[in-house]
């Protein structure tokens, strides 16, 4: 599927998620399905953009649904006059080229240690490493986490340069997904 750098111009409510963690500030709007189908992949891709004409840069990240959200930070939406509950106009375009994603710290030591992977990793695209990087992190325990880097060194130094079993999407595995808005009107 050959996909064409297309802005999008949409409108949508800007939603208060309904189970914050210890930073209350941050808000979040799901793109429209008709939007995300057109973007270059389901999974991760940042996006330039503004909203209300504020200009931004940001990854948007896979809801499950086949579809993309936006974490949208109290800093983004006050300096773009918006809050919760406020439908907003959003603008986005696909970057031209996806951004190198930051290596966590205990895989960089892992990839340290296990030149050939090392080598490996350095060979494969951005977003492939993108990809690697979200199954690592997406991991809910430690335990897994740790698995995981071990058997991504283990991958990558046998050649293979995407990882396997992974649905960058949520769609299948069901890994990802949108926050819950909080029901409560604004």
């Amino acid at each position: 599927m050959i996909h064409i750098a297309t802005k999008f111009r949409f409108k949508v409510k800007l939603l208060r998620p309904a189970k914050l963690d210890s930073d209350t500030s941050w808000a979040f709007v799901v793109l429209p399905k008709d939007v995300s189908e057109k973007l270059p992949r389901r999974g991760r891709t940042t996006v330039a953009g503004t909203i209300n004409g504020y200009p931004f840069q940001m990854t948007l990240e896979p809801d499950g649904q086949l579809s993309h959200w936006l974490q949208v930070s109290r800093e983004l939406h006050e300096a773009a006059g918006a809050d919760v509950g406020d439908i907003v106009t959003l603008e986005l375009m696909p970057v031209e080229k996806e951004p190198e994603p930051a290596i966590p710290s205990d895989f960089a030591e892992a990839l340290a240690a296990a030149p050939e992977a090392r080598r490996v990793w350095n060979e494969t695209t951005t977003i492939a490493r993108v990809d690697w990087i979200h199954w690592i992190t997406s991991a809910k325990q430690l335990k897994t986490r740790a698995k995981r880097i071990g058997d991504a060194c283990d991958m990558l130094a046998s050649g293979q340069k995407r990882v396997c079993c992974f649905d960058p999407s949520g769609y299948y595995s069901k890994a990802f997904r949108a926050p819950e808005a909080a029901e409560k009107h604004y």
